[in-house]
């Protein structure tokens, strides 16, 4: 099980973060988030990915933005259609950087059409669940994780939504079922205020999820 802290947003926070060594690092790129970056990117270590997170951008404004961080994946949290991510798929080819991998978000709450996802299987690498709510993403809520033992495919996904430190016996729960989990994302819990991280709450968390 690999550790997502997403929202990051201030340098020096960005840079203490990143001494727990998560597995990933996103940084919202959506201007309407309190969460939205648009600063100078510190050096992190190698092994951390930093995540671009997108709300039905242009293809032009992500591909901008891989140049510019030199982005490992992007996270498409909007309404992108299967044509589109496969547009970006392509895209990304002919950069000829290094692979780049995309992860499509779902929203749920009570209940969830998991047909919906047959399309996107050969256009996107993982996908991610979060909670639905009034914005696409940080709602600060955890969603019905029943809902995920209908869940019909074998592709690695994302556990996002409103994850804090009272949810670390429900997530070891989880993990010890036959679900693909391959993150846990985590974002508003941990935060003094929005983009800005509790260092010792993510120290506690990773401590106690590993």
């Amino acid at each position: 099980m690999k550790l997502k802290i997403c929202g990051m947003k201030y340098p020096e926070n960005i840079l203490e973060v990143s001494e727990l060594l998560p597995d990933y690092m996103g940084f919202i790129f959506w201007e309407k988030s309190s969460r939205f970056f648009d600063g100078t990117m510190p050096d992190l270590p190698k092994s951390i990915q930093k995540v671009g997170v997108f709300v039905d951008a242009t293809l032009d404004e992500i591909i901008l933005k891989i140049k510019k961080y030199n982005l490992n994946l992007i996270q498409l949290h909007g309404k992108e259609s299967v044509s589109f991510c496969l547009d970006l798929k392509t895209e990304i080819k002919n950069l000829k950087q290094n692979q780049i991998e995309i992860i499509k978000v779902f929203s749920i709450l009570d209940d969830f059409d998991f047909s919906i996802l047959n399309d996107y299987e050969t256009v996107c690498n993982y996908f991610l669940f979060d909670t639905k709510g009034k914005l696409p993403g940080g709602n600060g809520t955890v969603f019905d994780w029943n809902v995920l033992k209908k869940y019909p495919s074998k592709k690695p996904f994302f556990l996002s939504g409103g994850i804090g430190i009272e949810e670390i016996a429900s997530v070891k729960q989880l993990l010890k079922t036959n679900l693909p989990i391959h993150s846990i994302d985590i974002n508003s819990k941990f935060e003094i205020e929005p983009g800005l991280k509790n260092m010792q709450l993510l120290k506690d968390f990773k401590i106690n999820i590993k």
